[in-house]
């Protein structure tokens, strides 16, 4: 079982990193426009996601564990296709900079002959929106 693993270190205090993390107009400007967003454990959302080739693809997530400040984690499944999948979010508070750790598992769950869910979307994708989309929200704050 291979994971997707991202770590970035951002010029930003943990709470700035959480409320990005966590706040529903934050999170439009680096993640997904979502209707609603709540961190707590139970709290469903979905959102609308285009593969590299094009298709829409409607992720179902399902927050499965918050500890404020320290970690999110939600389910991410895709409507209409199996696979079963976990977005983890960890901080850690390093000299005045806070440290994001990004694990996302259970990728090879996801039907294998769609080249959609190659574990290199997700690695791209992910790193894209940490290491570029958020730095940037973050230094605009």
């Amino acid at each position: 079982m291979k994971a997707v693993v991202v770590e970035e270190i951002y010029n930003a205090s943990i709470e700035m990193v959480w409320k990005a993390l966590t706040d529903k107009e934050e999170m439009k400007k680096w993640y997904f426009d979502l209707s609603e967003f709540k961190p707590k454990v139970g709290f469903e959302f979905q959102f609308t996601g285009q593969g590299v080739k094009g298709d829409n693809y409607l992720h179902l997530c399902k927050i499965t564990e918050v500890i404020p400040l320290e970690k999110l984690q939600y389910s991410w499944q895709y409507e209409n296709l199996e696979g079963y999948s976990l977005v983890t979010f960890e901080l850690f508070e390093e000299e005045n900079k806070t440290r994001l750790k990004l694990t996302h598992s259970g990728i090879e769950t996801f039907p294998q002959n769609n080249s959609d869910f190659d574990i290199k979307n997700f690695e791209g994708g992910w790193a894209e929106l940490l290491t570029k989309l958020l730095k940037k929200q973050l230094r605009a704050l």
